[in-house]
């Protein structure tokens, strides 16, 4: 039996719920449907460099550690711009922000087309990750702002749709084109994917007449002072820091893995790592039917273990076949486990939730950057095999202390 939701603190910056109902869903589905294809390019960027490491190490004649570097500097970026993008959406309306942050990404996609070196290449990711910075999060805070809480975690589930779409075309489409073109018509493609999309929520009428919040002198300050003194919502971001490290040191790799320890080519394995994102597809179709059976902790629960069966398999079982369900099963559990803590995080700051959810994913980036460094290091001087044991392991605890702390929290 499900267990109560938190009290709703339902508060709307950007877009009124008032007047015709019927006609205010329809305007939330069609701005859902926009920010879903800026979501779905953001998210195929994150992950395009993890299927193309061995033919950027070949490229740059450096190890899959050190050209690794490229998504490491990614998340970085990333996390840190979450800092400045999420208040500039309390400010001056997330839609408008992310239509900004979109046409950005075409900077540091044109420079990745051209580099010549690896540390050219890097510098580009980082521009890309800065100005990326601006989407998913924003659409999460924007979908906490319009959607009642209720139904927010089913909403999360029909954008999160758009999300593993882009995963699954960042990885697999990635290491087709990276074997059969090469990998910088990628970054060539991502150039034009951002203009068009940035050019359309840029000109979209509805999202320029979004409201603007008053400038409030530090006003930021407190918004971000109030989520960190708030032991819970701290609590959340150490959840999701260890998350971000475990769920993508164990993905990031595991394409390179594929290639050196089964000799698949780079396209294989990226299509076999492009499971995962079917699997969290798998996720989003059937969560309205999870949710009605099993209370936020279960999700958590259940997220957890499919993690951990799925990347011990991954690294004790020595026969790539095995490789194929327990990808798609990491899929399933990774998006049970971090939907329902998404959810949660966007109830940390209601009146800021632009400034919460931005240092909410800020340290999902943070784990990332650090978890695939660290991995880099364990991988170049121990084995791949470590690495998901010691994710499997570490997935399983984090989820089972974030749902006893659920439990706890909502027995109060």
């Amino acid at each position: 039996m499900r267990q109560n939701h938190p009290q709703e603190s339902h508060i709307d910056g950007n877009t009124g719920l008032g007047g015709n109902q019927a006609a205010s869903q329809q305007q939330e589905r069609r701005a859902l449907f926009a920010l879903g294809f800026a979501g779905f390019g953001s998210s195929a960027m994150m992950r395009v460099c993890d299927p193309m490491l061995p033919a950027l190490a070949q490229d740059f004649n450096v190890t899959a550690g050190q050209a690794s570097h490229t998504i490491s500097a990614y998340a970085i970026a990333y996390g840190i711009l979450q800092l400045i993008f999420g208040p500039l959406g309390d400010r001056y309306g997330k839609r408008r922000v992310i239509g900004i942050a979109a046409l950005l990404c075409i900077v540091g996609n044109a420079i990745a087309v051209f580099a010549a070196t690896l540390d050219l290449l890097i510098i580009a990711r980082v521009l890309a990750g800065v100005a990326a910075a601006g989407i998913i999060p924003l659409s999460l805070a924007w979908i906490g702002d319009t959607v009642p809480y209720a139904e927010r975690q089913a909403a999360m589930a029909r954008y999160l749709t758009a999300i593993l779409m882009g995963l699954i075309a960042g990885q697999w489409v990635s290491g087709v084109i990276t074997d059969v073109w090469g990998w910088r018509w990628i970054f060539a493609l991502l150039f034009v994917f951002f203009l068009v999309v940035g050019l359309a929520l840029s000109l979209d009428r509805s999202i320029r007449r979004e409201a603007r919040r008053p400038m409030s002198g530090n006003g930021y300050i407190r918004d971000m002072i109030g989520v960190l003194t708030n032991l819970w919502a701290v609590w959340l971001l150490v959840v999701v820091t260890l998350e971000g490290a475990f769920v993508f040191s164990a993905m990031a790799f595991l394409p390179t893995f594929m290639h050196d320890e089964y000799g698949f080519g780079i396209s294989v394995s990226s299509g076999i790592v492009a499971l995962y994102g079917v699997g969290g597809m798998m996720y989003s179709f059937s969560a309205r039917k999870l949710l009605s059976r099993f209370s936020e902790g279960g999700m958590a629960m259940l997220g957890g273990l499919l993690l951990t069966v799925s990347w011990l398999v991954v690294a004790v079982l020595d026969h790539w076949e095995w490789v194929l369900p327990a990808t798609m099963a990491a899929g399933i559990g990774y998006y049970t486990l971090h939907s329902t803590l998404t959810t949660r995080a966007t109830q940390m700051a209601p009146a800021a939730r632009g400034t919460a959810m931005s240092l909410f994913a800020g340290c999902l980036f943070l784990g990332i950057s650090i978890g695939v460094s660290l991995s880099g290091l364990v991988i170049d001087h121990i084995s791949y095999r470590w690495v998901f044991a010691i994710c499997a392991l570490g997935l399983g605890l984090l989820a089972s202390a974030f749902a006893y702390s659920l439990r706890m929290r909502d027995k109060r």
